[in-house]
């Protein structure tokens, strides 16, 4: 018998993690994120995961309030500017911003701890407390 995961991602943060694949592969090869989007799209064996479509809806939301999510990291990212930023980190706060600023569904501590938890699997051991910080000031910025 197979033993599977010892504890199952939960379904949105899966989403997060494919807006992160495909937002961070756009930000390295610098494409628009909707070209990158199309090709994973492709890649995906059907039947598609349900969780799909929220990561779909990532990509596009960050893809279309690119500017200003990337000017409120900017101006919130003491000592930081957005091109010093890991790639990994930089593509986690997109996500983050967009779920902060144009997502009332998703809680606002629920955005920052799904950037935070990423950020521990798969970026510096320094990212989940810098990623906190800035959210945590635009997340303040937010709700004025």
């Amino acid at each position: 018998m197979a033993e599977g995961p010892k504890t199952q991602m939960p379904a949105r943060r899966k989403a997060r993690k494919r807006a992160l694949d495909v937002l961070y592969e756009a930000d390295l090869r610098d494409l628009p994120p909707s070209q990158v989007l199309t090709t994973y799209l492709d890649r995906i064996a059907k039947p598609r995961p349900e969780h799909l479509d929220y990561t779909i809806g990532l990509v596009e939301g960050v893809a279309k309030h690119l500017d200003r999510i990337d000017e409120l990291i900017a101006s919130y990212a003491e000592g930081w500017t957005l091109e010093r930023m890991p790639v990994v980190d930089r593509n986690l706060a997109r996500i983050a911003v967009y779920e902060l600023l144009y997502l009332p569904e998703i809680d606002d501590p629920v955005a920052i701890t799904e950037a935070v938890e990423l950020a521990k699997q798969m970026s510096t051991d320094d990212s989940p407390r810098f990623l906190n910080g800035i959210l945590g000031r635009i997340a303040e910025f937010a709700t004025r």
